[in-house]
């Protein structure tokens, strides 16, 4: 496995924190108009093929997996250990089981088994093992994002295989984020962050504006709030429509 750069100090990265939150926030928004959808309390939408939701899907997902590349770019800048690496995969892995769950109590016939988080699983290894690659992940993210748009396959459609991403069709599952394109948006994000990091550091260590301060706490704890949102707001909805 490949060694990290030397680097002195661990500071906190606010602008990034404060962009991986605005990308949570958005997210948020977006699946409380599916749940106003869900329970009937906003004129019927079709989530699955409108292209303003499924437009702001993909630019939702892009934001965040590009984020979680520039992190492991900082990750990797601050000589962050594998240990300490094994430990928020845990954490991640172990969130995308729980995702799986309960969205199978909810839609057992869409259930999540390959969501956002379970790709990010994935993803997380991949692009801190090739990391010292550097300018090299450019490219290969392109190639990444343009190989499931010229290999598909039948043979992909399956449960056990659409994950890669060669799929002729889009799985019934109410998220899918497979391996291709996806990693290639993750590793441009690492690729830019290496970049940053070494030519316009300030970029993302310069001072946020104090209101923008609590942008960055959330972004900080950005998987806790990942995983209570949809809870709260379904249970939320519940209990006004038992009520209404």
């Amino acid at each position: 496995m490949p060694n990290p750069p030397a680097a002195a100090a661990h500071p906190r990265f606010d602008r990034l924190d404060a962009l991986r939150a605005a990308a949570i926030l958005w997210m948020a928004v977006f699946h409380f108009c599916f749940d106003l959808n869900h329970f009937r309390l906003i004129e019927r939408q079709n989530f699955y093929s409108d292209p303003f939701w499924t437009w702001q899907r993909t630019c939702i997902v892009t934001l965040f997996l590009f984020c979680a590349g520039l992190g492991q770019a900082v990750a990797w800048h601050q000589q962050q250990s594998w240990q300490r690496f094994w430990r928020r995969w845990v954490q991640i892995a172990g969130c995308a089981v729980l995702v799986s769950l309960g969205s199978y109590l909810m839609f057992p016939g869409s259930f999540i088994y390959f969501g956002v988080l379970h790709g990010i699983a994935v993803m997380l290894i991949l692009v801190r093992l090739t990391a010292g690659w550097r300018r090299w992940l450019w490219p290969l993210g392109l190639v990444a994002i343009l190989l499931p748009h010229l290999v598909q396959h039948p043979v992909f459609d399956t449960p056990w295989t659409n994950w890669t991403g060669f799929v002729t069709r889009k799985p019934k599952t109410e998220d899918y984020v497979p391996l291709l394109p996806w990693l290639g948006v993750m590793w441009w994000g690492m690729a830019a962050g290496q970049w940053v990091l070494q030519h316009r550091r300030h970029w993302l260590t310069g001072a946020l504006p104090t209101a923008l301060h609590p942008l960055a706490m959330l972004g900080r704890w950005s998987l806790g709030f990942y995983m209570v949102h949809q809870p709260v707001l379904i249970g939320l909805l519940t209990v006004y429509t038992a009520l209404g």
